[in-house]
């Protein structure tokens, strides 16, 4: 993994984050037609908003950037495809029906290392790229 202090830290701009919510409450929401839409290799979409937390899809490929949430915890579930998450330690791994919650204060980085869909459940607040 490295020293964290001595990574570098891409552009939060490569990434196409999607804060808007896409559906209203009691809307269907059909997740192949979403993944289908996506061509990008870090995509993600906010699904719907929940109270005060918000449910994201992402199609991902490749490597996001080192970082965590100051005040928020992240959960991650993968549909499809295989997540890995690298913690200062440990590198977590998920497969598709298989998910984690990261805590707030726990800097991280996903990757994946071929096209993986995945569900995320954050508070709306969030920073997505990390505080």
């Amino acid at each position: 993994m490295g020293n964290l202090t001595n990574e570098t830290k891409p552009d939060p701009g490569i990434y196409n984050i999607n804060l808007k919510t896409q559906f209203k409450h009691l809307e269907v929401i059909d997740i192949p037609s979403v993944v289908g839409k996506c061509t990008e290799k870090w995509q993600n979409f906010t699904l719907t908003q929940v109270n005060d937390s918000v449910v994201r899809i992402a199609v991902v490929e490749g490597e996001f950037h080192w970082h965590k949430h100051d005040n928020d915890d992240e959960f991650f579930f993968v549909l499809e495809g295989q997540l890995l998450i690298d913690l200062e330690d440990k590198t977590i791994e998920l497969n598709p029906n298989q998910g984690t919650t990261i805590t707030k204060g726990v800097m991280h980085r996903p990757r994946a290392p071929k096209k993986t869909v995945m569900l995320m459940v954050e508070t709306a607040a969030i920073v997505p790229t990390g505080d």
